[in-house]
C-alpha cells in the first residue's frame, strides 16, 4: 500500500471529500495529515509524507480482536480509543483487511449521520454516478 492508493480507495466511497485539516498544528507532522471526510465527520486520516499509519474509526469489539491478532494496530493516539485505531503500513496487517477497516470506518461514520444527510447522500450518488 501506499499513500495514493489509500487516497484514492478512500474517496471512491459516496460523499467523501478530503482536506489537510491541521494546517494550523505546531508540528510539520500534523500539518502533513491528510483526512477524510462523509459531509463534516472523518473516517481516516494518515501523514501523506510518512505514510506511517492511518487513524480511523472502528467498532470497540473489533477493535479489541484486532489489537489481539495484529500487534501493529493499536489504539489511536489523540483519540477517544473506544472508537478509534492506528493501524501501521506495509508491517503485519494485510492489505486486504485494512481496505475492509477503511470501508468500515466510511459505514461507520454513514451511520451516524442523520436519515436526511444519508438520503441526501444517496441523492447526490445517483446523480452522480
Amino acid at each position: 500500500m501506499n499513500a495514493v492508493s489509500v487516497r484514492e480507495y478512500c474517496l471512491s466511497f459516496k460523499g467523501v471529500t478530503e482536506k489537510m485539516a491541521f494546517q494550523k498544528a505546531s508540528s510539520e507532522y500534523d500539518r502533513n495529515l491528510l483526512a477524510f471526510y462523509v459531509k463534516d465527520k472523518w473516517f481516516c486520516f494518515f501523514n501523506v509524507d510518512e505514510f506511517d499509519f492511518c487513524t480511523l474509526k472502528c467498532d470497540l469489539e473489533e477493535s479489541t480482536k484486532l489489537q489481539e491478532k495484529y500487534e501493529d494496530v493499536r489504539p489511536a493516539y489523540h483519540m477517544n480509543k473506544k472508537h478509534w485505531i492506528s493501524i501501521y503500513f506495509n508491517k503485519n496487517v494485510p492489505e486486504k483487511v485494512i481496505r475492509d477497516l477503511l470501508k468500515n470506518s466510511y459505514e461507520l461514520v454513514v451511520a451516524s449521520l442523520t436519515k436526511r444527510i444519508r438520503k441526501d447522500l444517496e441523492e447526490d450518488a445517483r446523480e452522480n454516478g
